[in-house]
């Protein structure tokens, strides 16, 4: 006669037996939204990321595509090149919180899409950031030396190989994975699914202006995005005005401090 063997404390045997087999051959689980980033981390970054990237592609939207055009642009309008890109790069590295929690939303019914997707995209954001850092240097080169030697160099290096060049069929393909993905899941409709595949098309590389691809791919970000970042931040209790006003405060001299420190550096 065999005996049957406790089960450990804690230990949720029914979910053991009632899961599918091929749920337990995948190498991720979900249940539910992940708790990184977070609700408030995720909400807000779904928002404000896709507002600041259509904010910097449209100030600059005046100027021609290209670099050489762009750098005359940073000399004859510095202020408004330099709100343009900066947006444009402060949105860049706020999506990462937003596509956690679109890839942990389409992971409850498409687990390899929302892995797959999500690693492509937060992989892409992290070769537009180092294009960000290029476009920074081009920039003080033109402030410096003027545009026509910023010029001269951009151009004559334009083409070299670095390591994020393997990352350029991320930047387009993880938008489409995880469009594909928060359709299947029922996470986005059909519409704003293809809105969200649309943000492949957003130009890739060193001081890119603005096309009209460039517009739609932003404006197709924000519609997939936005309402999907104030849906998840009504996804919970709403806290007290007295506890936003700490955090917004705590945040913002956080921010205060941290660019303090590192100008100084």
């Amino acid at each position: 006669m065999t005996t049957r063997q406790s089960a450990p404390p804690g230990h949720d045997t029914t979910a053991d037996t009632t899961a599918p087999a091929k749920a337990r051959l995948l190498p991720v689980e979900w249940s539910g939204d992940s708790p990184f980033p977070g609700r408030w981390a995720g909400g807000v970054s779904l928002v404000v990321g896709p507002l600041l990237l259509g904010t910097g592609v449209l100030l600059r939207l005046p100027f021609h595509f290209f670099f050489p055009e762009q750098l005359a642009a940073r000399t004859e309008h510095p202020a408004l090149m330099a709100a343009s890109y900066g947006a444009f790069a402060a949105g860049t590295v706020l999506l990462w919180p937003a596509i956690a929690t679109l890839a942990a939303r389409i992971g409850r019914r498409s687990p390899g899409l929302a892995l797959w997707g999500g690693i492509f995209a937060v992989l892409g954001l992290f070769a537009r950031t180092f294009h960000a850092g290029i476009d920074h240097l081009a920039f003080q080169l033109a402030d410096r030396q003027g545009a026509e030697a910023a010029t001269r160099l951009v151009g004559d290096t334009y083409g070299a190989f670095h390591v994020f060049s393997a990352l350029n069929l991320a930047i387009m393909g993880g938008w489409i994975l995880l469009a594909v993905g928060a359709w299947r899941a029922r996470v986005l409709g059909p519409v704003r699914a293809v809105a969200l595949a649309a943000t492949a098309a957003l130009p890739l590389g060193v001081l890119k202006g603005t096309t009209p691809l460039s517009v739609v791919a932003v404006a197709g970000l924000c519609l997939a995005l936005v309402p999907l970042g104030v849906t998840v931040l009504r996804d919970g209790p709403v806290p007290r005005r007295a506890t936003v006003l700490r955090w917004t405060a705590a945040v913002t001299a956080a921010v205060i401090l941290m660019t303090l420190i590192g100008q100084a550096g």
